[in-house]
């Protein structure tokens, strides 16, 4: 999706939330305006960010608090390690509700 303003792609942004039972679910997707207040609302919360624009793209064609599709299970499970062990959290997912972020 371009914006035809600068030449340059529409920021998105997808926040999950997974609590360890089933799949991640979307919690929040948007872009541009948007996706800038999903991202500032998840600084604001200190929810780790991480920035994919394809995986962006894929998760914010699932419908809102839906579990992601199994297609995207690997790359999902990908982030969701490297955020754990940055932020020392082991390998057990965060047990509330994450604020918006992907």
């Amino acid at each position: 999706m371009g914006d035809a303003h600068s030449g340059r792609r529409r920021r998105r942004a997808v926040a999950l939330r997974y609590d360890g039972h089933g799949a991640p679910r979307v919690t929040a997707a948007g872009g541009g305006a948007l996706a800038e207040r999903i991202v500032a609302a998840a600084r604001e919360h200190g929810v780790p960010l991480h920035e994919d624009a394809a995986l962006a793209e894929a998760l914010a064609a699932v419908p809102l608090g839906e579990e992601i599709p199994p297609e995207l299970y690997v790359a999902v499970a990908e982030v969701l390690a490297f955020v754990f062990l940055v932020h020392g959290r082991g390998t057990a997912p965060p047990a509330a509700d994450s604020a918006p972020g992907a």
